[in-house]
């Protein structure tokens, strides 16, 4: 299986596209295809270390930004390395692929550039957050702000089949985010989503409200663009202020410090069980083939978790599946 990775996309590309990379192959038994400038990569890997076993470079002379429009991906910068890495995808170069770069490039690119999967209406940002009792996906995580009832569901289908297939959830459990548990709650969208999913087929459970979620309420979130990525960026938030005031707590004096030595143990594995890393990005779900959108700050691990979800995500033929779901 060849992944095609953005060598340039994120913070810190490329050292840690390049190392995350290289414990793919070893890991996941991976061919890697970077998109990028060969010089650098070539030179990065030789000041690092780096093997490049396995791997083939794409040169490519500009690199999408932060700061570019979402649609340059398609038109001033399709020669970028996110732009080439759509061209090999779509001519069948790679089996799927992976940037932290720009999201709303990628998800331009998955859906103009690759094309969406045969009768889905948009394609959906798709990230799987860490619960109390496992993980569940969120869509759309932020793809389109302004949905559909109909959008809604397919939403629902796509989530379902990649817990079921990827992530190995039995029978994943559906909820529509909501302000309430009662079915005639929300605006006329989620009411008449509410309806469809009740007769969808699938394991739908209701609604689900924002305190709920985190709890496990459910294996797959489903709502609109808009409040999607205001669930996604308050529940990171939570999760970076409660860290953070964790750790000041127990090296802040004598006391914690002791405090610390005897349940460190323990709070390396909260941290773990709730670090996004451990899921490495998210799916554009609903593109004709795999993308995936890593995380903006990804490092090594992260890269690395990414590509093996790709590998389970092309093996487990989940957009075939999708289709015919559809």
């Amino acid at each position: 299986m060849k992944i095609i990775v953005d060598a340039f996309g994120g913070d810190n590309a490329p050292l840690e596209i390049l190392k995350g990379c290289a414990e793919a192959v070893e890991a996941h038994g991976v061919e890697i295809l970077l998109t990028g400038s060969e010089k650098i990569i070539k030179e990065t890997a030789e000041k690092n270390n780096i093997s490049l076993n396995n791997m083939e470079i794409e040169d490519c002379s500009e690199v999408l930004t932060m700061h570019d429009a979402a649609d340059a991906v398609i038109k001033a910068k399709k020669e970028s390395s996110m732009g080439v890495g759509f061209k090999l995808l779509r001519e069948g170069k790679g089996d799927a692929f992976i940037s932290a770069g720009n999201s709303g490039a990628l998800c331009v690119g998955a859906t103009l550039a690759v094309k969406r999967i045969k009768g889905i209406k948009r394609p959906a940002f798709a990230p799987v957050l860490p619960s109390s009792t496992g993980c569940f996906m969120l869509l759309d995580g932020g793809a389109n702000v302004d949905c559909r009832p109909e959008m809604l569901r397919q939403f629902a289908v796509m989530g379902s089949v990649y817990m079921q297939k990827v992530m190995k959830v039995e029978n994943p459990r559906v909820g529509l985010a909501n302000v309430g548990t009662e079915d005639h709650k929300g605006t006329e969208l989620y009411r008449e989503t509410y309806a469809l999913l009740k007769k969808s087929g699938l394991n739908f459970i209701g609604n689900v409200e924002g305190r709920d979620i985190p709890k496990g309420a459910c294996d797959v979130v489903v709502c609109d663009g808009f409040t999607g990525n205001m669930i996604l960026k308050t529940y990171e938030g939570v999760a970076s202020v409660l860290m953070n005031e964790i750790k000041s707590m127990f090296t802040s004096g004598v006391k914690g410090k002791l405090a610390a030595g005897l349940i460190m143990k323990d709070i390396k594995s909260m941290k773990a069980r709730f670090d996004y890393n451990t899921y490495g990005g998210a799916p554009i779900l609903g593109s004709s083939k795999p993308v995936f959108k890593a995380h903006g700050d990804s490092k090594a691990r992260t890269i690395k978790n990414a590509i093996g979800l790709c590998r389970d995500y092309v093996a487990a033929d989940a957009i075939g599946v999708i289709s015919s779901s559809i």
